[in-house]
């Protein structure tokens, strides 16, 4: 801060707060009369301190104010808005970790395993015998033994995709190619050219153009190269190779190999056959998720298994419990920071909308395609609101007895769906996605008393270039005052000395 030098060094004026103006500026006043009835300097130091006090005190302790109440309204949206956001994850994870859905089992896992669909719960009540036929399988094909740097040359491997017939050899006889998703044969052209022309090389190749069919080389103990193909499996999968240009002929399998192809047909793609309650069907891969309500089959032997269902009701009571628990301490909070007498956002329209949510939340639809006389809402299941405080409770009997009696109902709630529409996973997002809105929501009420905060610390800079004017003027001022003062005295002195040695001449 710049200060003007008088008889006595001048420091930064202190921002202490004064009891009040009207005292400091007596005391000043006072500090004045004292020093020239004494004959002393004026004391600057502290004159000029507590007059820049007395003269913005009641504005700094304004902003003070404003800033202690806006960091504190800062801190409550920020608590609310974390509280919900974690609030929704923890509710996401339970509902989506699987351990509240509907467990399927199986008799033999041998024959089949069974695993449940997120988003689409099996019925407890729901069960299959399911007979397995034929399990789905890929072609293979497999060259003769090569040698590592076996070079075949510059020219074109033509992959083709479709569905194969085969002579009672296995000898592939016809392939007719399946269609690309314009209308196109699936044929897919590989160049191969040296130094890539090597059995790696070709495999890399194949690789490169990402038809589905994979290669590899295995090596075997005498150093020997062996090139292998696999395509995926179902009966439209399988695959024909054709060469042309250098050697590479050899390397072709189908219809139109030559008799000097050293690849052969090890497996022929083909699919799953199996009965499902009696009804046949067949599927192009050995894991099926269309045949049984919210699970999925892992194909994994011929035989025959029956499928059952296990509902986890004591964790689905629990997970009501936990639910009802987290909310109220939610709830709490959130009354507490729009507590009408004291709370830092009782004047906040998105604190005081996210309480009237939660207060209304026992009573919200979360299951909108629920059959007539089937709980749709907590309050269905027996959660009711205080009317009290607004808190939920649980009704432990009525609970229990929708747990019996709908218990479809209660797992719907609390298991996520294939739209994510329903349910209280979905409840939780819609109420973390408008509490946490950035135009009406928590984001914009911390944007809005940031930016108030922003406009504090403007003032205070305010206020701070002008103390230090007003300093500057005052210390300018007394320095003046004091200067004068002290000839006044000299003065005095002189007279008083001339006066004392004129009596004394008489």
């Amino acid at each position: 801060m710049a200060t003007i030098t008088s008889s006595t060094a001048t420091p930064t004026p202190t921002t202490s707060k004064p009891a009040s103006t009207a005292a400091t500026t007596k005391s000043a006043a006072n500090s004045i009369l004292t020093s020239l009835g004494s004959g002393s300097g004026v004391d600057t130091d502290s004159l000029v301190g507590k007059l820049v006090d007395a003269q913005f005190a009641a504005k700094r302790a304004q902003i003070t104010a404003k800033s202690e109440k806006l960091t504190a309204q800062i801190s409550g949206a920020a608590t609310l808005k974390s509280f919900v956001s974690d609030f929704a994850k923890a509710v996401n994870t339970l509902v989506s970790g699987g351990t509240l859905a509907t467990q399927p089992n199986v008799s033999d896992s041998k024959v089949a395993g069974a695993t449940a669909i997120s988003g689409a719960p099996m019925s407890a009540s729901a069960s299959a015998t399911v007979k397995v036929d034929k399990l789905a399988t890929v072609q293979t094909v497999t060259s003769s033994k090569l040698g590592k740097a076996d070079a075949f040359g510059t020219g074109t491997l033509t992959l083709k995709i479709g569905t194969a017939a085969y002579d009672a050899n296995g000898k592939m006889t016809d392939l007719t190619p399946g269609k690309a998703d314009d209308g196109t044969d699936l044929s897919f052209d590989i160049a191969i050219a040296p130094p890539n022309d090597t059995p790696a090389g070709i495999a890399a190749a194949i690789n490169a153009r990402g038809t589905g069919v994979t290669a590899s080389v295995i090596t075997d103990a005498d150093g020997g190269a062996f090139l292998s193909l696999k395509g995926q499996s179902g009966n439209a999968q399988a695959f024909s190779l054709t060469g042309t240009g250098g050697t590479l002929d050899t390397l072709s399998v189908g219809k139109d190999a030559p008799a000097t192809t050293k690849l052969a047909v090890g497996g022929q793609a083909g699919n799953a056959r199996l009965s499902v309650d009696g009804v046949a069907v067949e599927r192009p891969s050995n894991e099926i998720s269309d045949l049984v309500p919210g699970v999925k089959l892992t194909l994994a032997g011929i035989g025959t298994m029956t499928l059952s269902g296990t509902r986890p009701d004591a964790a689905l009571t629990n997970a009501v419990k936990d639910f009802v628990e987290t909310f109220n301490q939610l709830l709490t909070e959130v009354k507490t920071q729009t507590n009408a007498i004291d709370g830092p956002l009782r004047a906040d329209p998105a604190a005081r909308q996210l309480l009237r949510n939660l207060q209304g939340f026992a009573s919200k639809t979360l299951l909108p395609d629920a059959a007539g006389g089937t709980p749709s809402t907590l309050a269905g299941i027996g959660i009711r609101t205080n009317k009290t405080d607004g808190s939920m409770e649980i009704d432990d009997a009525a609970l229990t007895k929708a747990m019996k009696d709908t218990p479809d109902a209660i797992q719907a709630m609390f298991t996520p769906n294939s739209f994510g529409a329903t349910g209280i996973n979905a409840a939780m997002q819609s109420l973390k996605l408008s509490s946490g809105s950035s135009l009406y929501g928590l984001t914009a009420t911390d944007t809005r008393l940031r930016a108030a905060q922003d406009d504090l610390t403007k003032q205070t800079s305010k206020i701070d270039d002008q103390s230090t004017r007003f300093s500057a003027r005052l210390t300018q001022q007394y320095a003046s005052m004091n200067s004068r003062v002290s000839a006044y005295k000299a003065t005095q002195s002189f007279m008083t000395q001339q006066i004392d040695g004129w009596y004394k001449s008489n």
